[in-house]
């Protein structure tokens, strides 16, 4: 794997899945598929270190995938549950990363992980807001990529991240029209054969004609199946198309260029699963019978650990998360499940006084540009205003020139123009806050802690 990386908990997904007409009986059945991951989630228990948190933070996707709330999951004589960790870990934005240049991929892994946790991501601390580090990394001259363009995982788990991480109510907290961009850089990327592999290949014939990958092409449909796109589109059936044909008939196995294996297996499983496709259906049962959950249990030893490669005696920590979020019936992440005698989420309120804290700024003049940023803001309260937002901006942002006028200078009226748009200025401009209703944008609107900000000319 090149990169260290859903809905629905698992009784109701898996068994209503698994009761779909498949070709063969020879496919796991929904008590085989429970039973597997419960053994999985045990397994993934055991590895529990003493601070609370694992060698991986993706099992925390896998236990909210598999219906366990990850602040119910404390070390043996801890007492620090798994979501007070990572919470704790990611919040501290002096010690984490702990990287002068860290890769766009570390937020958006921390995003996905943190939402399955319970924590929302925007507001894991005053200072740290993962929906506005991913933002930070938006590519303004290649648009709806993040982070290098050559390293095209970034965006693909930039969309799985600003789809996915919902906010604590359940609504999409990023304007469609920004997602719309990555899913276009998708489909642009998108390989002759069907699927994706881990490298930049629109506009590179060669590139687009080489053999794709299953693990990436699970990762793409996934993001594009949660940020909207049906799986009736054309990307979508073509990416399916390539995953059928890539079924080992004797295993059930997806084959990948460095040989059949949990991880590969699991995260094109997780595609088909966020697109609401049945991995156990017709359409994926082998001409021997077998299908690729056939195969993911076949890696699990007896211990409920998963083995990386078939014949390995020893459980591997990575390889066993991806399969129990697989076989649970996620995608890349899992909204948390609500606990007992605890919250569902847990959220940072209210800014500090003296504290720089990031917000995202999306600004949608009508044009096909969008500003898509990161502002941090030093409020003097609890909350600030639309005004202090876009004078940070003006002063800096990531990336630079998100924001280099507005109007008017000062009082509380509506915002009339924005980069000199619109000309003559107008009172045009609305704002939405984490996909809520638009309201008319003004000087005085106000903005909490992250908050996800969508400004858009009428």
């Amino acid at each position: 794997m090149r990169l260290n990386i859903c809905r629905l908990a698992l009784p109701a997904l898996v068994i209503s899945a698994l009761l779909l007409p498949a070709a063969a009986s020879a496919t796991s059945t929904p008590a085989q598929v429970q039973a597997s991951v419960s053994n999985g989630v045990g397994f993934l228990k055991s590895l529990q270190e003493s601070d609370g948190g694992f060698g991986t933070d993706w099992v925390l996707g896998a236990l909210a995938a598999a219906d366990t709330p990850a602040v119910s999951v404390l070390p043996s004589g801890g007492s620090t549950n798994a979501r007070s960790y990572e919470r704790e870990l990611l919040g501290d934005t002096a010690t984490w990363p702990g990287e002068s240049e860290p890769s766009v991929t570390t937020f958006e892994q921390a995003a996905l992980n943190s939402y399955a946790a319970g924590i929302d991501p925007a507001r894991v601390s005053k200072t740290q807001n993962l929906i506005a580090q991913v933002v930070s990394h938006y590519q303004p001259t290649s648009p709806g990529y993040y982070g290098s363009p050559s390293a095209f995982s970034g965006t693909v788990f930039g969309l799985l991240a600003l789809a996915e991480t919902k906010t604590t109510k359940g609504a999409e907290r990023l304007p469609a029209v920004l997602l719309e961009k990555s899913i276009g850089v998708l489909k642009a990327n998108q390989h002759n054969d069907g699927g994706w592999t881990y490298e930049r290949a629109e506009g590179n014939p060669t590139k687009l004609a080489a053999a794709a990958e299953p693990d990436e092409t699970g990762a793409a449909i996934a993001a594009l199946c949660s940020a909207g796109v049906p799986t009736t589109d054309p990307s979508v059936v073509k990416a399916l198309s390539y995953l059928k044909s890539d079924l080992v008939a004797a295993t059930g196995a997806f084959e990948a260029p460095f040989g059949a294996n949990t991880d590969s297996n699991a995260w094109a499983v997780q595609g088909l699963n966020a697109c609401g496709i049945n991995p156990q259906g017709s359409e994926f049962t082998s001409s021997d019978g077998k299908t690729p959950v056939d195969f993911l249990i076949s890696q699990q030893l007896a211990g409920g650990g998963f083995v990386y490669e078939a014949g390995e005696g020893e459980a591997n920590e990575y390889s066993s998360q991806d399969a129990v979020r697989a076989l649970a019936g996620a995608g890349f992440t899992a909204r948390p499940p609500k606990p007992k005698g605890a919250s569902q989420w847990v959220a940072e309120s209210g800014f500090q006084s003296g504290v720089d804290s990031p917000l995202a700024l999306i600004i949608n003049n009508g044009t096909a540009t969008l500003q898509v940023c990161s502002v941090s803001v030093s409020a003097s309260g609890a909350e600030t205003t639309l005004a202090a937002v876009l004078q940070a901006a003006e002063s800096s942002s990531s990336p630079s020139g998100c924001v280099t006028s507005f109007e008017p200078a000062s009082g509380s009226k509506a915002i009339t123009q924005i980069d000199g748009s619109p000309s003559p200025a107008a009172a045009s401009w609305h704002i939405s806050l984490d996909g809520g209703k638009e309201k008319a944008a003004k000087r005085s609107s106000k903005i909490k802690l992250g908050d996800t900000i969508y400004l858009r000319e009428s």
